[in-house]
C-alpha cells in the first residue's frame, strides 16, 4: 500500500527535471544592445558599417562589450544599459536614415548547451522588460487620393463600354469631365452615379465645352478615412501575427493614429521594417501612342526610368494571397493572387492590352537626412525629412488576358522578394503611415513593478511555506518541495511556450501557489479526518488521497474555465493574467497529486506505521 510503481516516480522524475532545464536560461540576464539592420532586407551589413559604428562609439567614449555581425545584422553589446539611448542616436547621426535602422536592443546571453536543447528565457511583458511603442500616424489624404484613382480607372473603362468620348482629369481629388455635347456629358453623369454613387455631381458650360465635376462629400470623406484606418489595423494585427509576437496590443487612437506595442520583442529592427513599409502596389500600364500627356508619369526602374500612365489597374488591397518562389530560370518571384474584384478588374484592363508592357509599382514612406541644426541643448542634431519613395520592381509584356492569378518578376534578390510576398500575405496598408512616436521601453521602466511582483511572490511562498511545516510537519514539508516544484514547471511551461509574462501574470502565479497548497491542504484534512474515524496510518493516507482527489478536481476545473473564458474574450493584460493562471492550475495539480503523493509513498509506502507526524 502506498507505493507508486516505478514509471510514476520517472514522470515525476523526468518532470523536475524538465522544470530546472527549461527554467534555467531565465537566471541569464540579457546583455544591452543596439542593433543596425538595412532598411531593406536585401542590404547587405559589410565591414563598412561594422568600421563606422565602432569609430563613432570609441570617438563617444562609450564601452562595448562585443560587437558582430549576426544573421546580417550589426549587434553591438553595451556594459551599461544607460549607454543604449546615447549610443542609438550616436549610430544614427552616423550612418543617417537612408538605408539603415538602428533599435535599441536585449541580447540573450543563454548558453549554447542550453539553446542547443531548445531552452530559452522567459519573455517579460512591456510592463516588465519593456518591449516597443510605436505611435504611428495614417495618411488618409493618400488613401483618398489612391481609392479615388482606382475609381477613375473604373469610371473611364466604363465610359469607353458605353463609347461616351470625352476627357476625365483629376485635379486636387476633383474628377472633372469634359465633353463635346450636352447629352454625352448627361450620360457620363448617370454612369457616374452608377459607378461612383458617394460623389456629388455638379454640371456647368463653358465656351461650348461640356464639363462634370465630380467631388467626394465630408461624409464620404469620413467613411474613406475610417474605412483606411480599419484596413490599417487588420494589416498591422496581421504583420505583427507574421512577425509571431506574443500578446501584442493593436489598437486605434483618436481619428487616423494607430497604437502598436510588442512586448518581448528581440528583433526590434524588423519589428520597425516589417510594420512601417506600406508595400502599397499599383499595377499600372506602360504607356503608348494613345495615352494623353496629362496621364503620363515618370518613375525610376532599375538604373533608368520608365513611363506608366497615372491610371491605377488594382492597388496591392485586392491582393488575396502572396507566395515567394522561383521562375523557370531560378530567378525569384512573388506568385500573386487577386481577390474576385480585383481579378475582374484586371481582366477587363488587359483583354485591351496584350503586347503592351504593364508595370508593378512599389511605394515606400521613408526618411532621409537634409541637414543639420542646433538644438535647444545648443548640441548639432541632423533634420530628416519624410517621403515616399517610388519605383518600378517589374515591367512585363501582357502576353495573354490576366486574371486573378499572375506572377511579378524581375525582383533585385530572394530576400526582397520573400519579404514582399511576407507584406502581402499580411495584407496592404490601404495607406501609407508615419511613425510619430517610437519608445523601447527597457527593463528600467518596469523596475518598480519586477521588484514588487517579485516581493509579492517570495513574501506569500514564504508564509505558505512555513504555515505548512508548522501545521503539517512531514507532510508540510513534503507539500513544500512539491509548491517548489510546482513554480519550477510554471516558468518551464511558460519559457517552452515562448508565453510572456506581465505585471497580472505575477499575480496569477500567486493565485496559483495558494490554489496549490489548498489541494494539499485539502489532503492533508482529509488524512486527519480517516485518523479520527480510526482507519490505520497507511490506510488514512490512501483514502485521504483517494478521497480528496474529486474535489480537487472540481475546484481547479471550474478555475480553469473561467480561466479559459478570460483568454478568449480578454486583450493584452487579461490574456496574461488567464494563460499564467491556466499552466499554473496544470502544474499545480500534477504537483500537489501526483508529486506530494510521490514523496509521501517513499517516506511512509511499505513500512509499518503507528503514527503520522500530521
Amino acid at each position: 500500500m502506498n507505493q507508486y510503481s516505478l514509471w510514476k516516480y520517472a514522470i515525476v522524475l523526468l518532470a523536475l527535471i524538465m522544470g530546472i532545464i527549461f527554467s534555467l536560461p531565465n537566471i541569464y540576464a540579457p546583455d544591452p544592445a543596439v542593433q543596425i539592420s538595412g532598411e531593406s532586407s536585401s542590404l547587405v551589413i559589410d565591414q563598412e558599417a561594422y568600421d563606422i559604428a565602432s569609430d563613432s562609439l570609441q570617438q563617444a567614449d562609450i564601452a562595448v562589450k562585443q560587437i558582430a555581425i549576426v544573421d546580417n545584422k550589426l549587434e553591438i553589446r553595451l556594459l551599461s544599459r544607460a549607454d543604449q539611448l546615447p549610443a542609438k542616436k550616436i549610430l544614427q547621426n552616423a550612418l543617417g536614415r537612408d538605408n539603415y535602422i538602428v533599435a535599441l536592443n536585449l541580447a540573450p546571453t543563454t548558453p549554447d548547451w542550453l539553446k542547443s536543447m531548445g531552452a530559452g528565457p522567459l519573455k517579460l511583458g512591456l510592463d516588465l522588460s519593456g518591449g516597443v511603442h510605436f505611435l504611428m500616424e495614417v495618411d488618409t489624404l493618400a488613401a483618398i487620393d489612391t481609392r479615388l484613382r482606382s475609381s477613375v480607372t473604373s469610371y473611364k473603362a466604363l465610359l469607353r463600354k458605353e463609347k461616351v468620348r470625352g476627357i476625365v482629369q483629376i485635379n486636387d481629388n476633383v474628377v472633372t469631365g469634359k465633353f463635346k455635347t450636352e447629352a454625352l456629358r448627361d450620360k457620363a453623369s448617370s454612369l457616374a452615379f452608377k459607378s461612383m454613387p458617394e460623389m456629388t455631381r455638379n454640371k456647368f458650360q463653358r465656351e461650348g465645352v461640356f464639363y462634370l465635376n465630380l467631388e467626394l462629400g465630408e461624409q464620404a470623406i469620413a467613411n474613406l478615412e475610417d474605412e483606411a484606418v480599419g484596413q490599417n489595423l487588420i494589416t498591422l494585427r496581421n504583420r505583427v501575427n507574421e512577425l509571431g509576437v506574443s500578446e501584442p496590443l493593436v489598437q486605434r487612437q483618436g481619428r487616423n493614429r494607430v497604437v502598436v506595442e510588442l512586448p518581448g520583442v528581440q528583433d526590434t529592427a524588423t519589428a520597425k521594417r516589417i510594420l512601417g513599409k506600406t508595400a502599397n502596389l499599383e499595377f499600372r500600364l506602360a504607356v503608348n501612342g494613345d495615352t494623353s500627356s496629362f496621364n503620363r508619369e515618370i518613375i525610376a526602374f532599375e538604373d533608368s526610368t520608365v513611363e506608366i500612365e497615372r491610371d491605377i489597374i488594382v492597388t496591392g488591397e485586392s491582393v488575396a494571397g502572396a507566395q515567394f518562389g522561383f521562375d523557370e530560370n531560378s530567378r525569384p518571384q512573388v506568385n500573386i493572387n487577386l481577390d474576385a474584384e480585383g481579378g475582374k478588374l484586371m481582366h477587363r484592363i488587359t483583354r485591351h492590352a496584350v503586347q503592351r508592357k504593364m508595370a508593378v509599382l512599389f511605394i515606400e514612406r521613408k526618411t532621409r537626412k537634409i541637414g543639420s541644426q542646433l538644438s535647444a541643448d545648443n548640441e548639432l542634431e541632423a533634420v530628416y525629412e519624410r517621403y515616399d519613395q517610388r519605383r518600378v520592381i517589374s515591367l512585363a509584356t501582357i502576353q495573354s488576358p490576366l486574371g486573378a492569378n499572375f506572377r511579378i518578376t524581375g525582383i533585385d534578390s530572394q530576400a526582397e522578394a520573400a519579404e514582399l510576398a511576407l507584406l502581402l500575405r499580411a495584407g496592404a496598408l490601404a495607406a501609407p503611415m508615419e511613425f510619430v512616436e517610437e519608445r523601447t521601453i527597457g527593463p528600467s521602466l518596469g523596475a518598480e513593478n519586477i521588484a514588487l511582483g517579485v516581493k509579492s511572490v517570495v513574501i506569500g511562498f514564504s508564509l505558505v511555506l512555513f504555515f505548512m511545516v508548522v501545521f503539517y510537519r512531514v507532510f508540510g514539508l513534503a507539500a513544500n518541495i512539491a509548491l517548489t516544484m510546482n513554480l519550477l514547471l510554471i516558468v518551464a511551461v511558460m519559457s517552452m511556450l515562448s508565453a510572456t509574462l506581465t505585471l497580472p501574470g505575477i499575480a496569477g502565479i500567486v493565485l496559483t501557489v495558494g490554489m496549490a497548497v489548498d489541494a494539499n491542504v485539502l489532503i492533508f484534512s482529509r488524512i486527519r479526518e480517516e485518523l479520527a474515524n480510526g482507519l490505520s496510518p497507511a490506510m488514512a493516507i490512501n483514502t485521504g488521497f483517494e478521497r480528496a482527489f474529486l474535489t480537487i478536481l472540481d475546484a481547479n476545473l471550474t478555475t480553469l474555465l473561467a480561466a479559459v473564458i478570460l483568454y478568449a474574450v480578454g486583450t493584452g493584460p487579461i490574456k496574461g493574467f488567464a494563460i499564467t493562471l491556466s499552466i499554473g492550475i496544470l502544474t499545480s495539480m500534477f504537483t500537489a497529486i501526483m508529486g506530494t503523493r510521490s514523496m509521501i509513498n517513499l517516506i511512509y509506502g511499505g513500512r509499518s506505521i503507528k503514527k503520522l507526524a500530521l
